[in-house]
């Protein structure tokens, strides 16, 4: 489940205008609620601070929005502002900063009232405070555009969402179930240093565990997700292979509950039983998971699942995925898994089936797929490098329609065109070092990506 990131809205003025244009600034109170109210028509919240002439006032706003856990704070020059009175204060702060450089007009050609020249020349005051914040080394993002733009809004919101899914990453604790799958190399990361770097826990658990808490599940709680399930999903499946998943997956659910992890991931080869309340991979549990934003990948990959957590819960609509097979006749990447999908990037209603499992003596799953809705997405994938370090690797991608793909129903399936031939798209990713476990997030621009990647201060590249 998407949360709503919180942003301190931070306007800036000039202290001689009131001693000697005073009437003025009254002229900028109903472009200021129109902010705030384009602001959270982006669903935001918005913590207003007052407006700001001198670094005192700066100081304590700033200190409202820690006070106020904002996730970003958004500067506005309603005038010039000299940098000497904020830039001590935002370079203080460890909250992220957005520099929102917009205007009340949308023209000022030459035959504007030179009148108008007050209410518009804000513009020189950004550029003042970031060439300050960068002299500082203080990192910063900047949206420009009208100040009635639809979409310097979205923008903005959208770097706002950059840094909440920045802030959960960090921090965030994570449940390892099963030791990882043996060999897997790429995504495999010392513990010691996603704490170092990140702050992330790992916490790991064995099928014994989970066992525990599926044990304690009931008849009831089991035949209300079955209900709830009816109404969501088609089930071609039979209730015994449904109740089954329904109690190992709950069992998760309350695991993962317990513990307040934000994130997990899971070995199938753990699941190694065919008898008990654990005789099955949580297949659909984990796909519901993801849809509630928690985040997941597959083999142990921790770190995968981090950022699929934190992305999830920031724009929502996020799943975890892999590159599968190349189509080198139709330039397209076949991308997909064992049996996990987030059911909100669906297209249509998804489907519940039973899906053979025969790599354990673990019995068949229930296992969620669906339809995904076509259009532009993003395929993201965090990569570790060289002396512990990271870099962030996206590309904007086309999800195709596969209405026709009728001999693929019972598949995690999707199909995405990056924008250059797809060996062009391989030989570039692998040179960057991408891990083979990746997120895909649906209908999100890249520079949010970099904006998320910059604010984790990891170097990101597009392939």
């Amino acid at each position: 489940m998407k949360r709503q990131a919180r942003v301190g809205l931070l306007p800036l003025y000039l202290k001689l205008y009131d001693e000697t244009v005073p009437e003025v600034f009254v002229h900028f109170e109903a472009f200021l609620q129109e902010v705030v109210e384009r602001l959270e028509g982006e669903e935001l919240t918005v913590v207003r601070g007052e407006t700001c002439r001198v670094e005192a006032e700066v100081r304590q706003a700033v200190a409202l929005f820690e006070k106020q856990d904002v996730d970003l704070i958004i500067t506005l020059h309603l005038a010039y502002s000299p940098s000497l009175e904020s830039v001590g204060p935002l370079c203080e702060t460890e909250l992220p900063i957005l520099m929102l450089d917009i205007t009340m007009d949308l023209s000022f050609g030459p035959g504007v009232d030179p009148e108008r020249i007050m209410y518009n020349h804000g513009i020189h005051g950004v550029q003042d405070l970031a060439s300050m914040l960068r002299r500082h080394g203080k990192h910063y993002e900047i949206v420009a555009g009208p100040g009635n733009e639809p979409l310097v809004f979205s923008h903005a919101a959208n770097i706002a969402r950059a840094a909440l899914a920045a802030k959960l990453f960090r921090g965030m604790r994570i449940l390892s179930l099963g030791a990882p799958f043996k060999g897997m190399g790429d995504f495999s990361v010392p513990e010691a240093v996603l704490k170092e770097k990140f702050g992330i826990t790992v916490e790991e658990k064995m099928l014994d565990d989970l066992e525990m808490e599926a044990e304690v599940i009931t008849e009831e709680e089991i035949e209300a997700e079955r209900m709830s399930d009816a109404e969501h999903y088609d089930l071609p499946l039979s209730k015994e292979v449904h109740r089954r998943s329904l109690r190992v997956g709950l069992g998760l659910r309350k695991m993962l509950e317990r513990g307040g992890y934000s994130a997990f991931s899971m070995n199938f080869q753990a699941f190694d039983r065919s008898e008990g309340p654990a005789n099955t991979v949580p297949f659909l549990e984990t796909s519901k998971a993801m849809a509630r934003g928690i985040g997941y990948a597959g083999e142990g990959d921790v770190l995968t699942a981090a950022l699929v957590g934190a992305l999830s819960a920031a724009f929502g609509r996020t799943t975890f995925t892999e590159i599968f097979c190349p189509d080198w006749e139709g330039n397209m990447l076949f991308l997909s898994h064992m049996g996990e999908i987030n059911p909100e990037v669906a297209s249509g209603r998804p489907r519940i089936f039973e899906k053979p499992y025969p790599f354990s003596a673990a019995q068949n799953p229930a296992v969620l797929t669906c339809s995904v809705e076509p259009g532009m997405a993003l395929f993201v994938n965090l990569a570790p490098g060289p002396d512990d370090s990271f870099s962030l690797i996206f590309e904007p991608v086309d999800v195709q329609d596969d209405s026709d793909a009728v001999n693929m129903q019972d598949a995690i399936r999707i199909w995405v065109r990056p924008g250059m031939a797809i060996s062009r798209f391989l030989e570039n990713y692998s040179r960057l070092g991408g891990t083979h476990h990746s997120a895909l997030l649906l209908g999100l621009p890249g520079s949010a990506i970099q904006a998320f990647g910059a604010f984790l201060g990891l170097p990101t590249y597009r392939v």
